[in-house]
């Protein structure tokens, strides 16, 4: 399958098989603040869970919205519906209601899971924010018929075996003895529907900047392949121990979380809520060996005034990405935990085109998304059609151009470009969604990346978005290549570059700050550092917005949407009060 890159296994299997381990059945798979949830009972709890599912008369396929915090019950979930044969619908926990909405409705979901209990409320108790929530759903999708409610894992013993789950007309408690007391290699008896390694197990949503999401098909093979490519680029071992960040329902935190630690058969350190702090605590206290973090996290750990207080000695690689690196700020990680900063360039739906290796150079490693990987057969398409055609570009209906079969790739990966790629790696694309598959893949089967990027000495580096350019005056300006250069001012944590709306020129530059404790900035100041590191006036800010924290996606990216209908509404409110237009 897939030239030898595919193959049967599935999470499952593989959980069943460190449950009947007498090595590993007793070791934990997933560790929180408080709990350490072993195999074994990983095992045991999907099992419960999925025989339940399959009594409520769930059709084969059919889509279950899995809303929960970043937690060891996600997974379970996860794990159960692939035993049932039900497709996860996976949305990060900081989702709104008009997001779920849309999902609900567009994926056909007929089950919604949620927690059983509200957040500091009483233990085993109904949620009812959960509830309306669920009536609010179900009143505008038919589809969505069942609410299971589960109880939270929150025993700190590696004994916990009960799953409690609350459906419509029913309170029950499930034992997981009771229900999986069979030996752990007979589970696939009990699950004769259960998905294969190359079905449909999954759709998330892209957490992109513009527009309602669209939701990626995920096959379980897809991410086997790339956790082979990430065993060899960060040379993991069965020694590691992951300590992950990002949201699991995304691309980043499946691979990191429920399939590279499974393969190998060793425990993940997973947050209910991020927090920059608490990460290094876990950190310290679990002496992991692997971080999983998109850049904005990383950066929030050296702000930290705790930073210095927490031991991350045992950290030798850091995964990030998920959007600009600044390379001194990756610099100054390494030096002060002697982790390795290693990435691969690609999206939620390519999976992987190019990434970098531990045995790199510190220079290729900070500054590149690393050499192309070669089964994923990257080829680079020139720029004349590429506004448009980016997975993130602003049309995706009847408006938007596919790409002709007359344009054709540029004969070698050199210079300035639209990267695409076809292998192993790839989604299967966009759930019922004809219009953004058609922009996602070229018409004889290639998938793009929205990015423009440069290949240099063999090494790909992002130039900037197709869809992430300010245009002011006619000229593009790359948002990433600005904010590259702002957060190298010290009075500036984070940075933003989104366009501010012009009358006269179309867009101007806006920048928006996450400042230092203590620190201030003006627009002045500001333009004086860039031109001092010799940037082209016409990148300079016009706009200098501080936020005390940039508002966020649920894929933990900065939501430039938000940024963008912010800073308009400012810039109005502006105008209205000195007489402007």
């Amino acid at each position: 399958m897939e030239a030898g890159w595919w193959g049967t296994t599935t999470v499952s299997s593989l959980v069943a098989q460190h449950a009947n381990s007498a090595t590993l059945k007793d070791l934990p798979a997933f560790v929180e603040d408080n709990l350490r949830l072993s195999w074994q009972n990983y095992h045991r709890l999907a099992n419960a869970l999925g025989l339940r599912l399959g009594e409520l008369g769930l059709q084969h396929t059919d889509r279950v919205v899995a809303f929960l915090p970043d937690s060891a019950l996600q997974h379970i979930v996860y794990l159960a519906a692939e035993r049932a044969g039900l497709i996860v619908v996976g949305v990060g926990h900081r989702a709104g209601d008009a997001e779920l909405s849309h999902l609900v409705g567009h994926c056909g979901a007929v089950a919604l899971v949620s927690l059983l209990e509200d957040v500091g409320g009483e233990v085993g108790q109904p949620s009812s924010a959960q509830a309306a929530l669920f009536e609010r759903l179900a009143a505008e999708h038919p589809s969505l018929r069942w609410h299971l409610q589960i109880r939270d894992l929150v025993d700190a013993q590696n004994s916990l075996t009960e799953l409690e789950v609350l459906t419509a007309d029913t309170h029950q408690m499930l034992t997981a003895e009771d229900t999986s007391s069979a030996p752990a290699s007979s589970w696939s008896t009990q699950f004769p529907n259960r998905l294969g390694a190359s079905e449909l197990f999954f759709l998330n949503s892209t957490s992109g900047t513009t527009g309602l999401p669209k939701c990626v098909m995920q096959t379980q093979n897809r991410w086997f392949y790339f956790h082979q490519l990430a065993t060899e680029y960060g040379q993991l071992t069965q020694d590691d121990i992951f300590a992950v960040a990002v949201p699991a329902p995304f691309g980043f935190g499946l691979w990191t979380t429920h399939f590279t630690p499974t393969c190998l058969g060793i425990p993940t350190v997973v947050m209910r809520r991020f927090s920059p702090e608490l990460l290094m605590q876990l950190i310290q206290r679990e002496r992991a060996t692997v971080l999983c973090a998109v850049t904005t996290q990383f950066i929030m750990m050296l702000n930290s005034p705790k930073f210095a207080d927490y031991d991350l000695s045992s950290l030798r690689v850091l995964f990030t990405g998920g959007e600009a690196i600044p390379p001194h700020r990756a610099e100054q990680f390494e030096a002060q935990t002697g982790a390795v900063l290693l990435n691969f360039y690609g999206s939620n739906e390519t999976g992987v085109l190019t990434g970098t290796r531990w045995d790199d150079s510190q220079q290729v490693r900070l500054t590149s998304g690393g050499r192309p990987v070669p089964e994923m057969n990257v080829r680079l398409y020139g720029l004349e059609a590429a506004a448009g055609t980016g997975v993130e570009a602003p049309g995706t209906g009847a408006e938007s151009n596919p790409l002709p079969d007359s344009r054709q790739p540029l004969p070698s990966l050199q210079g300035e470009g639209q990267p695409a790629c076809k292998g192993p790696a790839t989604a299967l694309g966009y759930y019922n969604d004809d219009a953004a598959n058609a922009q996602l893949f070229t018409q004889d089967g290639w998938m793009l990346m929205g990015d423009v990027v440069r290949f240099e000495d063999g090494c790909l580096r992002l130039v900037g978005r197709t869809s992430d350019f300010i245009i002011r005056g006619g000229k593009n300006i790359s948002a990433p290549a600005v904010e590259a250069q702002v957060v190298t001012h010290p009075a500036v944590r984070l940075a933003a570059a989104v366009a501010a709306p012009d009358e006269i020129f179309g867009e101007r530059v806006a920048i928006c700050v996450e400042l230092h404790p203590q620190m201030k900035l003006t627009l002045e100041e500001l333009k004086a550092h860039l031109l001092n590191l010799g940037v082209s006036k016409e990148w300079l800010p016009e706009y200098l917005f501080e936020f005390e924290r940039l508002p966020h996606s649920s894929g933990s990216k900065v939501a430039k949407a938000k940024l963008r209908q912010e800073i308009a509404r400012k810039i109005q409110v502006a105008a209205e009060e000195t007489g402007g237009p």
